[in-house]
């Protein structure tokens, strides 16, 4: 992993336009919150941060993909979300001290803007629209994942997976869909296997509910089935 630190401000300002809660600034002042960051570099599989590490950063992904996750003492994965371009991480730092709760690895090369908690309490302060519009992600966030938990502890895989998959198409806007992750990262994120993973989708395909493309491509051919699973 290599950083730097108050440099390569075009690659920083990038980032930081790509946020919700800084699109709305003016190009100056997202100038100065891009000079606050460190811009750090991580190659697939490399852990950005792991749980019990200090709370002091908010992460925003630049380039790649990362996932955030909770490990288990038995070594299994509970997958929290996905996070692309634009999104962030780490956001409980703004409002504590505490420690991360959840770990990150980079799912291929990634470059992160990290800002300090320190700076980003300065920029609220200056600017509150930006703790509200945070404030607004950080509830949706947690609406997300209630719902997840609720899923998790009462509905089987297979109602778990249908409901995913119609979602995401939601989502999309479209039948056409593409898993946004390898099926070993769904298991984790559905809190089951991969090897049940392939055999609900397997499942779905025989019933003309659905037909796989490859790995990761799915076409949706019978909505109201899945619905009707969804809803059991």
């Amino acid at each position: 992993m290599g950083e730097s630190f108050g440099c390569r401000k075009d690659i920083n300002q990038l980032c930081v336009a790509k946020v919700p809660f800084f699109n709305h600034l003016e190009a100056d002042e997202m100038m100065k919150i891009a000079e606050m960051g460190r811009h750090l570099h991580f190659n697939k599989g490399e852990i950005i941060f792991m749980e019990g590490d200090p709370l002091e950063y908010l992460y925003i992904v630049h380039q790649g993909r990362v996932k955030n996750y909770q490990l288990f003492e038995s070594g299994k994965e509970q997958l929290l979300r996905i996070l692309e371009p634009g999104e962030f991480m780490g956001e409980l730092a703004l409002f504590t001290e505490k420690v991360l709760d959840s770990c990150a690895e980079a799912m291929e090369k990634t470059e992160i803007c990290a800002i300090h908690r320190d700076d980003m309490r300065d920029l609220m302060h200056q600017h509150p629209s930006i703790a509200v519009k945070i404030l607004e992600q950080f509830s949706e966030r947690l609406d997300q994942t209630e719902k997840l938990v609720g899923q998790l502890s009462s509905k089987d895989v297979e109602t778990r997976t249908a409901t995913y998959l119609l979602e995401l198409a939601e989502e999309k806007g479209a039948c056409d869909i593409v898993l946004p992750m390898s099926k070993k990262d769904l298991a984790s994120f559905l809190g089951t296997t991969s090897e049940t993973i392939s055999r609900r989708l397997s499942g779905f395909q025989m019933n003309g509910w659905i037909e796989q493309k490859g790995q990761r491509n799915i076409k949706i051919l019978d909505m109201d089935a899945l619905k009707r699973v969804a809803k059991q």
